[in-house]
């Protein structure tokens, strides 16, 4: 939440403490569209934050390989946990060459990867230090456990995609399950967190010490209110027709 791009300094500063104070260990920014920028922002988070926390990039397929490997060595003094989709999620090899080039900086994706497939490439290529499955993008829950069984065999983990509308509720079961019944450990392992839209879902995330609690209720967390699907369905809900 913290480093959205558009946000001063003083309201990424703001949030970054906020969420070391709620208990969170790693925090993220958006980069990839001006480097000074970029440069300066993280200055400031991790002059927040201390040089204990975490603190992932991500810069939603911006770049191409080359000035990926260039942006990532001029933020690497601010120490960079990851490094999150440099380039263009097909790219295998191209996600091989930057990992190569930025470590120890890690490299993170998936968030647009459909299935096994191409997670299985980027495991036998070692492009990736970090697999980011995504509940919506990979189809269905077999899917994502194949994707995490995978990840296991290769030692590389896993660290799901969330926020949006509902991933937070339907991408913990798969890490919990990665814990309980794949790996046994949380160890570098971390599920994205944004705190916006929970409240149109039946059983919403919780949230406790910067820890997702396991939820009480069966089922993916998927369901929502037939009030929020009344009022958002479009293009006759309410919402948008209030709009026109």
């Amino acid at each position: 939440t913290p480093g959205w791009l558009g946000y001063s300094d003083e309201k990424l500063a703001r949030l970054a403490r906020e969420a070391v104070a709620d208990g969170f260990t790693q925090i993220k920014l958006k980069v990839g569209a001006d480097l000074e920028d970029d440069i300066r922002r993280m200055r400031t988070a991790r002059e927040t934050v201390g040089d204990s926390i975490r603190i992932a990039v991500d810069a939603n397929q911006r770049w191409d390989v080359q000035p990926a490997i260039d942006w990532m060595r001029e933020l690497a003094p601010y120490d960079p946990y990851w490094i999150e989709e440099p380039t263009s999620p097909d790219d295998i090899l191209g996600h091989a060459a930057v990992r190569k080039a930025v470590s120890p900086i890690k490299v993170a994706t998936g968030e647009h990867i459909a299935n096994r497939v191409v997670f299985k490439q980027l495991l036998q290529a070692g492009a990736v230090d970090i697999v980011q499955i995504d509940s919506a993008r990979v189809g269905g829950v077999n899917e994502n456990i194949a994707i995490l069984l995978l990840a296991a065999k290769f030692g590389v983990p896993v660290c799901p995609h969330a926020g949006g509308v509902g991933l937070c509720e339907m991408v913990q079961h798969l890490s919990m399950f990665d814990y309980v019944a794949v790996t046994g450990t949380t160890e570098d392992r971390v599920i994205e967190y944004v705190d916006h839209l929970h409240e149109h879902f039946v059983d919403p995330v919780r949230i406790a010490d910067g820890h997702y609690l396991a939820p009480a209720v069966p089922g993916l967390s998927a369901q929502m209110h037939q009030d929020s699907l009344k009022e958002y369905t479009y293009p006759d809900g309410p919402v948008w027709a209030s709009r026109v």
